[in-house]
């Protein structure tokens, strides 16, 4: 045997282990591959009704905001009504008060004067009841 075909005979069992190995690592790649494969699939399945529950609580979301923005607005007209109520009552019983007030206090000043008189009455002529007897 000379030393070229020695050399030959090492090259060929060098590339044969070579080969030997790069298959064994191919085939634990593929089996790595497969396994991350049905991990995924599991993980799709496990998901899938989660997200499709995310979005229906999304959808119930939106719709609730919307109803509260629009009861919002709604609120928002109905205080406006109440504020502008609230300034027309608020005038009209200060020109109420205005307009009554000294007719009132004059009613009062004579219901007052004519409850004096009638008991000066009254105990005058109880007095003069008094002295005649």
């Amino acid at each position: 045997m000379t030393a070229g075909e020695f050399a030959m005979i090492i090259a060929v069992v060098l590339l044969s282990v070579g080969f030997a190995a790069l298959m064994i690592s191919l085939v634990r790649v593929r089996d790595s591959i497969g396994l991350l494969r049905a991990e995924l699939e599991a993980w799709r399945t496990e998901i899938a009704p989660l997200v499709d529950e995310l979005r229906e609580t999304t959808d119930g979301a939106r719709l609730v905001m919307d109803e509260a923005r629009q009861d919002l607005g709604r609120f928002d007209r109905v205080l406006g009504s109440a504020e502008a109520i609230s300034g027309a009552v608020e005038g009209s019983a200060r020109a109420t008060r205005v307009a009554l007030s000294t007719p009132i206090i004059k009613v009062a000043a004579f219901a007052t004067g004519t409850t004096r008189a009638a008991r000066r009455l009254r105990t005058t002529k109880n007095a003069k009841d008094r002295t005649r007897r």
